[in-house]
């Protein structure tokens, strides 16, 4: 790995009230879809099947590596190197995909982003474009931006595809349609393709392939993501499952590959290590079915590939956050691990958390990028247990950016005076013993009067009652372990009686 430097202007750190609304917002509301979906048996029995077993597969297939957490770590330096010296591999990057006959766009914002696609689209004449999974395009709202221009965009990858053709959003960054059971999307193709309903996957994904086959023929122009971009040759790397990936890229005459400028690592040599981990910490497998590495357009004499390969690389408020604090949340490589183990998610799902980022990760990324106050539930939104942070491939300390976010909120003002109220007074308890004690005595006291017959409190009072809208709480017990504790100590104290 070469360690370049190229000075970067200095940037100010975002605004904890910045709401510049990087990303878009499709559900705002996080308690009220929070509360939807923590009683929605359909929902949870979609995300038990997937999700949980996808966190088992993951820890299972790690232990396929000599050493897996010290390959975490190594990844997790590489990314942190290629952002202390981003610019300089920014540049590398662009001077190399320019070196293979590539064209490199940057675009500030979603907005400028999706001028670019637009104006590339206009010049090559296209009014199909066919897409591979990109979450930096559901980002932008890219087929929205197509489509007021004139220009249809179809998603190709099976579970975009449901979802476009039900106006629908992905709610996971690797299982775009997790959300939805056969029966739904059995509804979306009877109507979309006006067939008689089915429920049988092979038969769902046969009228799929069908379609699909011939729209990529009619394409004009394809649109791919990007889970790697090689500074140091100019290559993009797609990692999919599906054969669409390669159709979107080489099949139209016009490729064009969307990122965010962290995507950018240093040698081909650094890509191993990314893809030893992607595919084990997404989806349990060792390698997914298909990883394309395109440098560049068709050359002469070559039967495969575009004849225009353009690079967009995208800003969107990211800059800002690695000038900042929270600067290693930019080393994320989309894996959706963290989705996976966090019980929070598998609870409520990624609908809840309003925008294209669900989970932990979006807990971050959304306030980070959009400002905290319009979601200030997002960093509360976490049990802080860890289990993300046990589960990302290039050891994100998730938990400890979230507990810095509740700080900034504090510092901020953003929570109500009545929360600062209480929390006040909750922190000067827990700084004195005797007052410590005593709140024991009057919680006990007080909650001890609550319980029903069964021992449970079923409804607790005041700001208290979210705890109990979707659960029972445990009555404390007649004594705590202090007194309990005691006993036992004098106990031991007393001389034995009886004659030996």
């Amino acid at each position: 790995m070469k360690h370049s430097l190229a000075n970067a202007p200095p940037r100010e750190p975002p605004s904890p009230n910045a709401s510049g609304m990087a990303l878009p917002v499709f559900y705002p509301d996080f308690l009220s879809e929070a509360r939807r979906a923590a009683t929605d048996d359909a929902l949870h029995n979609a995300l038990d099947h997937s999700v949980t077993g996808k966190d088992y597969d993951r820890r299972e297939i790690l232990r396929e590596l000599p050493d897996a957490d010290a390959l975490r770590d190594l990844a997790g330096r590489i990314k942190r190197h290629t952002l202390d010296h981003l610019d300089y591999y920014l540049e590398l990057l662009e001077k190399n995909v320019i070196r293979h006959g590539g064209r490199v766009h940057f675009a500030s914002d979603h907005r400028q982003a999706n001028a670019v696609v637009i104006a590339i689209a206009r010049r090559a004449g296209a009014k199909l474009i066919v897409k591979s999974k990109s979450m930096v395009s559901e980002e932008m709202r890219l087929n929205d931006a197509l489509a007021q221009a004139g220009i249809e965009p179809l998603e190709t990858d099976l579970g975009e595809f449901i979802l476009q053709a039900d106006h629908d959003h992905p709610t996971h960054l690797v299982m775009p349609v997790i959300h939805r059971r056969a029966p739904d999307i059995g509804r979306v193709f009877a109507q979309r393709f006006q067939t008689p309903y089915t429920e049988d996957p092979s038969a769902l994904a046969e009228m799929a392939r069908t379609y699909l086959r011939r729209r990529f023929n009619e394409a004009d122009m394809g649109v791919s993501g990007v889970n790697f971009a090689v500074a140091r040759t100019g290559s993009i790397v797609i990692c999919t499952n599906e054969g669409n990936g390669r159709m979107c890229t080489t099949r139209p005459r016009v490729h064009v590959a969307i990122m965010g400028l962290e995507k950018v690592i240093p040698e081909l040599e650094d890509l191993p290590v990314f893809l030893k981990l992607l595919a084990r910490s997404a989806s349990g497998q060792s390698l997914t079915q298909y990883t394309s590495i395109s440098t560049g357009p068709r050359r002469p004499g070559e039967h495969d590939g575009p004849e225009e390969f353009h690079l967009l690389i995208m800003d969107n408020g990211r800059s800002r956050l690695l000038a900042g604090d929270y600067r290693d949340v930019l080393r994320c490589i989309r894996c959706g691990a963290c989705l996976n183990a966090c019980p929070i998610y598998r609870k409520v799902g990624g609908r809840s958390y309003g925008s294209v980022y669900p989970g932990p990760i979006g807990a971050l990324l959304t306030p980070l990028m959009n400002g905290l106050a319009p979601h200030q539930h997002l960093p509360r939104a976490s049990s802080l247990c860890g289990a993300c942070y046990e589960a990302c491939p290039v050891k994100i300390n998730i938990p400890e950016m979230l507990i810095h976010l509740r700080k900034d909120m504090v510092d901020a003002r953003i929570t109500g005076p009545a929360q600062r109220l209480v929390f006040g007074l909750w922190s000067w308890t827990l700084r004195h013993g005797w007052s410590y004690r005593l709140g024991q005595v009057a919680q006990r006291f007080f909650m001890r009067r609550l319980r029903g017959p069964d021992g449970w409190i079923a409804r607790l009072p005041g700001p208290l009652r979210g705890w109990t809208q979707m659960r029972d709480f445990p009555a404390p017990p007649r004594h705590d372990f202090r007194h309990l504790y005691k006993q036992y100590r004098r106990a031991q104290s007393r001389p034995p009686s009886g004659r030996i």
